[in-house]
């Protein structure tokens, strides 16, 4: 295969929302550059893109499936995402690597609200876009509808270089930078190129001039020129658009039937000699602040941006060349770790399909296999040209379940088929919860979960069972007590005895030192699990040796692991141990901490102990319309509405909810909403759970 320099390589992602039809977009411009002999469809389950059986199965993209084409001495890389937000780690993780995001939106549909979500993310890597209105043959299409919503998500910035129309009954498409007509068959295929029919022949024109305008206001020289001349050539006017493009201010919107095949091929002409390259956007920065410059001379550096594990095949690191060049055989550093891969076996994937390469050069995306401790986000390096490139941010998981294998034995073999998720899908988070005992699953929402359940099932042969996980509570107390307790053991021989006597009380930041006690010793402990065990010596007269203080306090400890109320940890107390007894022979470490034990517990249990539940910071994002019944929701959740902003059509709800109330909300807020809204969470504080809930959870 021929090896592309930096300046003929153009990546470009496609993401929209469910059904705009990027997957067959994608098949098109592989079938117009002559890639595949013929095209399959979603229906009939045999496109490039969406090979795996998971995606037969639900008949839509799951996965982020990296394709190639070469057109008109370009390669173009082409990264087919998923259209729902469950699945975004996909699409972050090609977003990363794109050069040129391709907006695909349904003229069915309009902007939908996966459209919506993607393009926050969007304008945080502030790339260059276009967008292409799909299925505009269709009867129900509404083109004038797609685009002016599409302005309302990107403001005037967004500008027309095609618009359809019918002329004879036949589909057409009217190109305002080339000033051309496009008239395809009915079957599609290969246009007709005719002029702009006269009845068009004014908008046409008004729309070129206001493509002048925006291409000529990315450019001083264009600027000048377009005072000059009043106009701009065509290659002048793409000089502009790219600029606007890479400025990030300028939006070209295309028409296409991706499944007629009419316009791709120009949408592929433009993405080649118009939309950015690698080598055009600015450079990126290291994390240890060095340019990484996308030349070929320079140190070899590789950011690899998805795993994959296929049977029969093992694992599949895909990559972008950041800078240098990369050959079969080469060793480099992974900067995480510091162990050196090597690169047996370079590959352009095709969906499932590899196709062996001997070379990649900068900007290229390609991928190997079986490298032995390199994950997605890591950074490979030239030997002695360290280099950290920048990870993705991904979500926080949005639902989250205990998962365990329905059969005992083969919890290991989970755990192994989990690591795999996760190294596939770094949104899929796993932990083990020792206060909780239990093992917890994170996920974007139930669709998610469900595509987890199904690989589980299909791929790793076991049965999970996901349950609601258990809530990590806190244990307090919110007035002082005091309690003594003896300990008294007599078994022949040397026996155990010791008495405590001890204070509790509340702890808080800043409070002052307890009064009517001899301080004599002060530890402040910050417990692992947040808050803070403070513990006083108040022993006067030696009637406690001091070496069985750290006994008592390690009795303490032991009951703050696991609360007398629901066994939750405790926190925020503060304790002053100020007199007991020992003896000089049965007195020994183990007789104290039982003694601190109970004496703390006695004391606990006096001083009006309150269980505290984690409260979560939830945003939510919903259109105007459906605040009522989503507030009303989030009232029977008790959440309590800190603030409410507005953007666009929508409303940003922000709220403090109870964790033990978001469990299923994910579900609960597609259905409210029609999949509409969206929300995060994060965590706030621990705060007191009311007394109905206590007494429920107690006993």
């Amino acid at each position: 295969m021929k090896v592309y320099d930096h300046k003929h390589i153009k990546n470009i992602v496609f993401v929209g929302a469910h059904n705009s039809g990027k997957t067959t977009l994608a098949e098109t411009m592989l079938f117009e550059a002559g890639l595949i002999n013929r095209r399959g469809t979603v229906e009939n389950k045999n496109t490039v893109s969406d090979y795996h059986d998971l995606e037969h199965e639900r008949g839509a993209s799951v996965f982020a499936t990296p394709l190639h084409t070469e057109w008109r001495n370009y390669k173009i890389n082409i990264i087919d995402t998923p259209g729902l937000d469950d699945f975004i780690g996909e699409i972050l993780s090609s977003l990363r690597v794109a050069d040129t995001i391709v907006t695909v939106v349904n003229a069915r549909s309009g902007v939908e609200i996966g459209t919506e979500i993607i393009w926050n993310y969007i304008n945080s890597y502030n790339k260059p876009t276009l967008f292409v209105i799909n299925q505009i043959d269709h009867p129900k299409a509404s083109y004038e509808d797609s685009f002016r919503q599409i302005k309302g998500l990107v403001g005037n910035n967004a500008v027309k270089i095609q618009y359809p129309i019918k002329l004879d009954g036949a589909q057409c498409i009217i190109d305002v930078l080339k000033m051309k007509c496009y008239k395809f068959p009915a079957e599609g295929g290969k246009p007709e190129k005719l002029p702009i029919p006269e009845n068009e022949k004014a908008l046409a024109d008004q729309l070129h001039n206001e493509l002048v305008e925006k291409a000529a206001e990315n450019d001083e020289a264009l600027m000048e020129l377009f005072f000059e001349k009043g106009t701009l050539s065509e290659d002048e006017m793409r000089q502009g658009i790219k600029a606007g493009m890479l400025n990030h201010e300028l939006f070209p919107v295309f028409c296409v039937s991706a499944l007629q095949d009419m316009g791709s091929g120009r949408l592929m002409g433009f993405i080649d000699n118009v939309a950015p390259a690698a080598a055009d956007l600015k450079p990126e920065q290291s994390l240890e602040g060095e340019t990484i410059a996308p030349l070929n001379d320079k140190p070899t550096a590789l950011f690899v941006f998805k795993t994959i594990h296929m049977p029969n095949v093992g694992q599949i690191t895909f990559f972008k060349v950041k800078s240098g060049q990369v050959r079969a055989g080469d060793k480099l550093v992974n900067s995480r770790s510091g162990e050196t891969e090597t690169l047996h076996q370079l590959f352009i994937m095709d969906g499932k399909n590899r196709e062996p390469v001997n070379r990649l050069a900068v900007g290229d995306i390609g991928a190997t296999l079986k490298l032995k401790s390199t994950e997605t986000n890591d950074t490979l390096h030239q030997e002695g040209h360290p280099i950290t490139i920048r990870p993705i941010i991904y979500p926080e998981a949005r639902t989250r379940k205990a998962v365990s294998a329905r059969k005992q034995q083969e919890e290991e073999k989970l755990s192994e088929a989990l690591k795999k998720i996760h190294s596939q899908d770094p949104t899929v988070t796993i932990t083990y919860s020792p206060e909780l005992r239990q093992q917890i699953l994170g996920c974007q929402g139930e669709l998610h979960l469900a595509t987890i359940q199904w690989m589980l099932e299909h791929v790793y042969g076991l049965e999970a069972e996901f349950i609601k996980p258990r809530i990590a509570y806190r244990e307090t107390i919110m007035r002082a007590a005091t309690a003594n307790y003896r300990h008294k053991k007599q078994s022949g021989g040397a026996g155990q005895f010791a008495q405590v006597h001890m204070k509790i009380e509340p702890w808080y930041e800043g409070m002052p030192e307890p009064e009517g006690f001899n301080l004599r010793g002060k530890e402040e402990i910050d417990l692992p699990w947040g808050g803070k065990l403070v513990f006083y010596n108040c022993i006067v007269g030696g009637v406690i040796d001091q070496r069985y203080l750290p006994s008592i306090r390690k009795g303490i400890m032991e009951v703050m692991e696991s609360g007398p109320l629901t066994g939750s940890f405790i926190r925020d107390v503060r304790v002053m141990v100020y007199d007991g007894k020992m003896h000089s022979v049965d007195s020994n470490d183990i007789a104290f901490k039982i003694a601190g034990a109970h004496a703390f517990k006695e004391a606990f249990l006096n001083a009006r102990p309150r269980l505290l539940e984690p409260i979560r910071e939830l945003t939510v994002k919903v259109p105007e319309e459906m605040v009522g019944s989503v507030m009303t929701d989030l009232q029977s959740r008790r959440s309590i509405i800190m603030g409410i902003d507005s953007t666009g059509d929508y409303q940003i709800l922000k709220c403090a909810t109870p964790e033990a109330e978001l469990y299923g909300y994910s579900t609960n807020l597609r259905s409210l909403t029609q999949g509409k809204a969206t929300f995060s969470t994060a965590f706030k504080a621990f705060e007191t759970v009311p007394e109905n809930v206590q007494k429920s959870l107690v006993n």
